[in-house]
């Protein structure tokens, strides 16, 4: 398998060199040459595996044996969900009304990212061990991801990794994750903006070749494809929990909901549909609308500002991986993607072509969903089923309220990303009762330590420096 970049503009990469990239040399992201087909026959073999397994069947689609030989691979991600609370890693709560609701936020950080990155982390590290290489990590976060790219590397003397986080808008507790950390290679800044505006310095960074291949510069960002790899599994599972029977072909179709920000879920989505997986995809966003109005009126443009909204890991206005579903829905023509990408990152404004939009409108639906509506969600939610939803899952189940689920030959399963217990905040403005961690309730008391990323400060210049000075002490270290 090798992985080429969605511009069309470098050569290929196997999964070892798609790993360690991040974006493509030519800006791009990087996609499989093929997407494999599955037929009736291994979907039925797959149905009864639990998710692990189901995760090793798809990596292994993806990654030669040449590359990690699969006891190998088995083990790293037997390895990666030795840390999960639940024994499903990721159960399916059945509630009232057709609801499904699947959980994928019993990880160490109790959200749906733990489950991809955990996994990408046991990859880097068998790589790293075995070509005895540093790497640089470089993340933006809205609020989950940082906190789980550091979990899967706290302390690995291989990597260091550098986190920037929009101040005040990341729940409390998804601040105290970071910034409670106190490794060597643990960098976390507070950035006086919002989660696309601390995306740019990140990208002129790796677009600085000399720099990014001086410092081994990489991503744990949804752009690296090893997220996507891993969460194409959620989709098989979700599937295969909610179909009512494979026992006959034509197999049954089932619409998954995805809450949806950068768009890696919903790329991965797209991707087992690819694969031969009979779902419907639904993407649900907040007050930040720009994936709703791509698909409805091919508005694929910044509003004016960023709305700061109770699903803060949503607040996203440059869904990246919108690039990805453009190229998987125009037939891979990366000539198109370059330029309507290249427009968009210089003008924030483009209009979708026609026969792209009305491809998008054939296989996407979307909804959007405003603070006001999430809380009743929460609300309706706990009095119908006594049943405690984060903000960011109450996006997915709000849409099935909207529209309830009347079809039982064709049901319904909305993801739910992350755990009550981070959004206390929300839940009180519900007019519920939080859920108490113990986990959660240390982090209050613990030591914390970040560096502010001021207004008017040029950020690519202080990550620069601090990078390039972090490089300087490692290596005076090991000599």
């Amino acid at each position: 398998m090798r992985y080429i970049s969605t511009r069309g503009a470098t050569g290929s990469v196997d999964f070892e060199g798609a790993l360690f990239s991040g974006y493509a040399a030519d800006g791009g992201l990087l996609m499989p040459e093929t997407i494999p087909a599955l037929d009736y026959t291994t979907l039925q073999q797959w149905s009864s595996l639990s998710y692990p397994e189901l995760v090793k069947q798809v990596c292994s689609l993806f990654i030669s044996a040449g590359l990690i030989p699969r006891a190998d691979l088995n083990d790293l991600i037997d390895r990666a969900f030795s840390r999960f609370r639940h024994k499903d890693v990721v159960p399916l709560s059945r509630l009232k009304n057709g609801l499904n609701v699947l959980e994928l936020w019993h990880g160490v950080t109790f959200a749906f990212k733990d489950l991809s990155l955990s996994c990408t982390g046991q990859f880097l590290q068998y790589f790293l061990k075995k070509r005895k290489k540093h790497v640089t990590i470089l993340v933006g976060t809205s609020g989950d991801t940082g906190s789980s790219a550091i979990e899967s590397v706290r302390g690995e003397r291989q990597v260091d990794i550098f986190v920037l986080l929009p101040r005040g808008l990341c729940s409390p507790v998804q601040e105290l994750q970071m910034t409670t950390v106190i490794e060597e290679n643990v960098h976390v800044f507070l950035a006086d903006g919002n989660s696309d505006e601390i995306d740019e310095p990140i990208r002129e960074l790796f677009a600085d070749e000399d720099f990014a291949r001086r410092h081994n510069l990489m991503s744990l960002n949804s752009v690296n494809w090893s997220r996507i790899l891993v969460q194409i599994a959620h989709h098989f599972y979700a599937y295969f929990q909610c179909a009512p029977s494979l026992d006959a072909a034509p197999l049954p179709v089932v619409e998954i909901v995805v809450p949806t920000g950068g768009g890696g879920n919903l790329t991965a989505g797209f991707i087992a549909k690819k694969m031969g997986l009979p779902i419907e995809l639904v993407a649900v966003v907040n007050s930040n609308d720009i994936v709703h109005r791509t698909v409805q009126r091919g508005d694929f443009s910044v509003s004016g500002s960023m709305t700061s909204t109770l699903a803060s890991a949503m607040d996203i206005q440059e869904p990246y991986n919108m690039e990805r579903i453009f190229w998987l829905l125009s037939g891979s023509d990366s000539s198109l993607v370059k330029s309507l990408m290249e427009e968009f990152y210089t003008t924030k404004k483009v209009k979708l072509p026609d026969k792209l939009q009305k491809g998008l409108l054939e296989v996407l639906k979307t909804a959007s969903f405003s603070d006001a509506e999430i809380l009743q969600t929460m609300q309706d939610c706990w009095v119908e089923n006594r049943y405690l939803l984060c903000p960011h899952s109450a996006v997915a189940v709000g849409y099935h309220y909207r529209h309830p689920c009347h079809r039982p030959s064709r049901p319904r399963c909305c993801l739910a990303p992350a755990s009550p217990v981070k959004f206390t905040e929300a839940v009180l403005q519900a007019h519920l009762t939080p859920e108490v961690s113990p986990e959660i309730s240390a982090l209050k008391e613990m030591e914390t330590r970040s560096r502010p990323l001021r207004r008017g400060e040029d950020w690519t210049s202080v990550l620069r420096q601090q990078i390039d000075a972090v490089t300087q002490a490692r290596s005076l270290a090991l000599t």
